[in-house]
């Protein structure tokens, strides 16, 4: 009798996890750290987060409905991950019509422009986000303060880098600080840096999961902690300390939740490594030398554009023939 030989691309490993309960656990990760800016801001987060899931969902059931004309997915909470993840990189007091337009640019061309789900080669959340930092950088970096009306708080990371850019010292700098409220609860920020530590609790149950692994995170921020600790440790006065690095801006959030997904790392863990070292090493460039405060979208999007050239020459050792080729 004759068969038929269906020959498709890699991967070629199958596994119980299906892409729903991945996304899953990450929604179940992201909710510490959700709670605590709830905690903060008020319930304005929630609308925030609300509309930001229910946009990203509809503009996904639509393309794919009346555009694509392929079957839905919104089923696999993809739709709803990016979401959350954009409402993590807003302003609580963002107006709700860029909430919805940072939605529409998330889905329609950071995802499924380029065929959906697995097949993005951005991450669709930093695709919204730096559209809405570029074209409303106001109403991006204008952060409610707990309990004043005003909405003209900046974060540490833009405080920082504006009185040292003033010439102040980074003594005089951390004396208005307090480490403790960068880890456990800060009163200004977007809401993906505003507690490091509910963050962390997400990501060590991911981890636990054996959702990521920890090798892209531990790149990320060990080049972080290493190259800002080389700088400060060569003008103390004058350079950030590696410790406020990794509590600020959106460090955790990048680290543990955008550099690590899927579509939009390396497939190897030698890549992975490489992924996470540039990172690292362009998110301090962009803090201390660049224009804006925070580098980490910016990195991770730079290096997203990277990761074919990783995958070409980073590729894992054939079975059977060593490192050698023989």
């Amino acid at each position: 009798m004759k068969q038929n030989l269906i020959v498709s691309p890699s991967p070629h490993l199958f596994t119980s996890r299906s892409t729903s309960r991945i996304m899953g656990d990450v929604l179940i990760a992201l909710m510490p750290a959700l709670a605590v800016s709830v905690w903060i801001f008020g319930w304005s987060v929630l609308a925030v987060t609300v509309i930001s899931v229910a946009c990203c969902v509809s503009f996904e059931w639509l393309i794919q409905r009346y555009l694509i004309q392929g079957p839905a997915t919104i089923g696999n909470l993809s739709a709803v991950v990016t979401g959350v993840l954009l409402a993590f990189n807003l302003p609580a007091s963002i107006p709700l019509w860029m909430v919805i337009l940072g939605a529409f640019v998330s889905i329609a061309i950071g995802k499924m422009t380029f065929g959906g789900v697995g097949k993005n080669p951005f991450n669709p959340a930093l695709v919204g986000r730096v559209f809405l930092l570029i074209a409303y950088p106001v109403q991006m970096t204008s952060f409610p303060l707990v309990g004043v009306d005003a909405t003209t708080g900046a974060t540490p990371l833009a405080f920082a880098k504006e009185a040292l850019k003033g010439g102040a010292k980074v003594s005089e700098v951390m004396s208005q600080l307090n480490l403790s409220d960068l880890l456990v609860g800060l009163k200004s920020g977007s809401f993906g840096e505003v507690a490091a530590l509910a963050l962390i609790v997400g990501g060590a149950y991911l981890l636990i999961r054996r959702v990521i692994s920890w090798h892209i995170p531990v790149a990320v921020l060990g080049t972080m902690a290493v190259f800002g600790g080389l700088m400060w440790a060569i003008a103390p006065e004058s350079y950030l300390s590696p410790v406020f690095h990794l509590l600020t801006g959106g460090a955790m959030l990048g680290a543990l939740f955008m550099a690590t997904d899927y579509s939009t790392s390396p497939m190897t863990v030698r890549g992975g490594v490489i992924f996470g070292v540039g990172i690292g090493l362009i998110t301090i460039i962009i803090r201390v030398w660049g224009a804006y405060p925070e580098g980490m979208s910016f990195a991770i999007l730079i290096m997203n554009a990277v990761v074919p050239l990783i995958n070409k020459y980073v590729k894992p050792t054939h079975f059977g023939v060593s490192r050698t080729g023989r």
